[in-house]
């Protein structure tokens, strides 16, 4: 090889220059590293103070040592302690000395508030604050005024004169997002943008709000021309979560997260964009990991044997405890109230059982004793009035499981429970969300049976009625509930039953070839049926139908991948407002009549645009000429010897009839001469 000529050319170097100047700093190149570079500090950084800790003596001092260590060691290495002490007896505060700046601060943040005992409430505090406290000026200083951001209105699609609902359609295998807004003709195109995402997109839970994924973060977008309103950097983001009051919104990265500073999991505020607080976490295969209560107050998430319930604005433990409750599996927030459902399985001896706990006060307001349970799962009504727990047992005795639904009734005193028992397999259980009524889903293929209960004020599950063979695997209320969409996806060929529950009658059956998802509108008028791309590679599309199972688009889209509705807030329209709005809806019907008449005209709609168009430039014109007819009146007057011509012609009833004659010509014609 050294004789061949190829290799005698000279090994290029690849040194930078004498005079380079090299601009790239070692935070860019190796920010993981020096994240782990022991930082200078005089060891008081590490130090915290605990005030309001129990005056003990020497009798009593090992076992306050051990119960501090046992409280404080959670938040990282304790490397030395001080008991300061007078005539013997502690003097009700302590110092702590951590390995690190880090930990000291994550338990001032965690242990200040700390309720010992009734009488000892912890406050924590670092050393250094002291300092800090003592060189606060007296002097007040104005803060300085952030300038306002007007991103216009933010619930704009709800004016809409139509009413029409908004819902976003990602095609193109995720290079195209558009919204649109729902017509019964055709949709219409509100907003349409090339790569507007990289995943996939969210809507916030009252519709404000659309969340975009992109490799560095997630950006919010709203108003009327979907302006970007916010966006949060987390490296790597796949999954998100709003708080149903949309006051904060949880996201999800594993590549960000370290022991020292935990980002897997941060919780953000959107109005500011701040970040409230990060936590860890190996797998979100149970997302989301946090689950908010109903009015966004409190959130919480479950560990082995620990549920954790954390409070806002503060992102702190509730009492700064966790609920120690050994073996728990699962746990579900009310959708009405501050209430929080979990369930323990059987441990040998001690039987399994499902409680009711009340917050913040951890009082439990119901247990219920389960035997036998081999699994569990809960089901709350929308408005948070039952509670369904489905128990598979296995009793004693026999062979195969045996599932039984216990009622819970959350508004009536004691909450009892009633219970309704099934042997078949259970596929699918769901309640109606604005009412007592819930179907069930039971059988094996190809017998499957659809049936409906309805839990009545007398404290029975009355059964309403079956429908015996339906080809089903799921089930879809309407949001305002009594109709439903028993449907059956993907292996099932995408059969759909459209069922009015009122009277239990079957209103159509379609089918719509390999769907594999069903949304309703948030007004319940209207379902759309859909085929992605991402489960299905061929008739990608998406199909409307209305609430009777009327079909009335097939909208093709390329490489179609996901429809999402736009939810809506809910009402400011009282229970009352609506009762008079049912009893005079007769008043309402011409004019929604004539809109309906209107649109399925055949006239195209921009025709009938052209002529609203003419008709308003006739009206403008019109005024305009009244206008100068009405200034030109005293010029008319001058030319005309001040006689008001514009009168003449107003009085008809004095008007009086006259006949003039005229005498024309006169020709006399002889007979003769005919």
């Amino acid at each position: 090889m050294a004789d061949d000529p190829e290799y005698d050319e000279e090994e290029p170097s690849f040194s930078d220059p004498e005079d380079f100047d090299d601009d790239v700093e070692d935070e860019e190149l190796m920010d993981d590293i020096l994240r782990e570079k022991p930082q200078a500090a005089d060891g008081i950084d590490s130090v915290v103070v605990v005030d309001n800790v129990p005056q003990v003596g020497p009798e009593r001092l090992e076992k306050l040592k051990n119960v501090i260590c046992k409280i404080f060691s959670k938040f990282g290495e304790i490397n030395t302690e001080f008991y300061p002490t007078t005539e013997g007896t502690t003097k009700g505060y302590i110092f702590l000395e951590y390995a690190s700046p880090t930990q000291a601060a994550e338990a001032v943040k965690n242990a200040d508030g700390y309720k010992l005992d009734k009488q000892h409430t912890f406050r924590v505090n670092l050393f250094t604050d002291f300092d800090k406290y003592m060189n606060i000026s007296d002097e007040w200083e104005t803060p300085e005024k952030q300038p306002f951001k007007d991103f216009g209105n933010m619930r704009h699609w709800i004016e809409d004169a139509d009413c029409r609902d908004q819902y976003s359609v990602i095609y193109e295998a995720g290079e195209r997002t558009a919204i649109f807004a729902n017509d019964v003709k055709e949709p219409v195109v509100v907003e349409e943008r090339a790569r507007w995402t990289e995943i996939y997109v969210r809507w916030s839970p009252k519709g404000t709000y659309l969340a975009t994924f992109h490799q560095r973060g997630i950006a919010l977008w709203g108003g009327e021309k979907f302006k970007q309103i916010q966006r949060f950097s987390h490296q790597g983001v796949s999954l998100i979560d709003f708080s149903p009051c949309e006051r904060y919104v949880v996201t999800f990265s594993q590549l960000m997260d370290t022991k020292e500073d935990p980002q897997a999991i941060i919780i953000w505020d959107i109005l500011t964009g701040q970040k409230k607080r990060g936590f860890h976490c190996e797998s979100a295969a149970q997302w989301p990991i946090f689950k908010w209560s109903h009015d966004g107050k409190f959130f919480a998430r479950m560990q082995p044997d620990t549920l954790s319930i954390y409070e806002t604005p503060s992102m702190g433990l509730l009492n700064k405890k966790s609920l120690k409750i050994s073996g728990i599996k699962d746990f579900s927030w009310s959708p009405g109230d501050n209430v929080i459902a979990f369930w323990v399985p059987e441990d040998k001896d001690i039987p399994g059982r499902v409680t009711l706990m009340q917050m913040p006060s951890r009082q439990e307001i119901r247990v219920r004793i389960l035997f036998n349970m081999v699994d569990c799962k809960l089901h709350w009504q929308r408005n948070g009035d039952y509670l369904c727990v489905k128990v598979d047992r296995t009793p004693k005795g026999t062979q195969g499981v045996v599932t039984t639904f216990e009622i819970f009734r959350m508004r009536e005193k004691e909450v009892p429970v009633d219970v309704v028992e099934m042997k078949d397999s259970i596929i699918a259980f769901a309640w109606e969300p604005n009412g007592s009524k819930f179907a069930v889903l039971h059988g094996e293929s190809p017998r499957i049976n659809a049936s409906f209960y309805h839990v009545e004020s007398t404290g029975k599950n009355k059964l309403l009625k079956t429908f015996d063979k339906q080809q089903a695997n799921s089930i879809f209320w309407s949001p305002q509930g009594q109709f439903v969409v028993l449907a059956g996806l993907r292996s099932m060929n995408g059969a759909l039953a459209f069922v009015d529950t009122s009277d239990c009658t079957m209103m159509n059956i379609a089918e719509h070839y390999t769907a594999c998802d069903v949304e309703w509108d948030p007004t319940g008028r209207y379902v759309v049926t859909s085929v992605s791309w991402l489960s299905h590679k061929v008739d990608n599309a998406y199909w409307l139908w209305t609430f009777q199972g009327r079909l009335l688009q097939k909208n093709n889209k390329d490489r179609f991948c996901q429809l999402l509705w736009r939810p809506r807030p809910p009402s400011l329209i009282s229970a009352e407002q609506i009762a008079t709005i049912k009893k005079d809806l007769k008043k309402y019907s011409k004019i929604f009549e004539q809109k309906d008449r209107l649109s399925q005209s055949k006239a195209s709609k921009a025709l009938v645009d052209k002529r609203r168009g003419l008709m308003d430039d006739y009206r403008r014109y019109k005024e305009q000429s009244k206008q100068l007819y009405e200034e030109q009146k005293e010029l008319r007057m001058e030319l005309r010897g001040g006689v008001d011509t514009d009168e003449l012609d107003g009085n008809v009833d004095d008007w009086e009839e006259e006949t003039i004659e005229f005498f024309i010509n006169e020709e006399i014609i002889s007979i003769g001469d005919l």
